[in-house]
């Protein structure tokens, strides 16, 4: 017999826990001038628990072919890949009407 997720009620394999967060997050995307005077994207508002952080930065970072991290529940990558990282999120399931840019770059 298969695993019933608790949130939903539908067999792991089937589960639509994470599609449905996935849908429902505001995120914000924007650069930040960091030490040296390098530029790094920043990607916030991804807090649901049901959405494994690790796995987008993951395939983020394989996709834009750049380092990254997670701190304090933001994405932190190296280089300005505003509009790509976008993009990527977009067909990672994420709606597009709930992703913003902000086009500001501080210290």
């Amino acid at each position: 017999m298969t695993e019933v997720c608790s949130k939903c009620g539908l067999p792991k394999d089937l589960c639509i826990c994470e599609t449905i967060a996935r849908e429902s997050e505001q995120i914000i995307i924007k650069t930040v001038k960091k030490k040296f005077g390098k530029i790094a994207t920043i990607v916030d508002g991804i807090r649901s628990k049901n959405i494994n952080l690790k796995d987008i930065v993951k395939t983020l970072k394989n996709k834009l072919a750049c380092g990254g991290t997670i701190k304090n529940n933001t994405i932190e990558l190296q280089g300005n890949h505003v509009e790509k990282v976008k993009n990527e999120l977009i067909q990672m399931g994420f709606s597009s009407d709930t992703i913003l840019i902000k086009n500001e770059t501080r210290k």
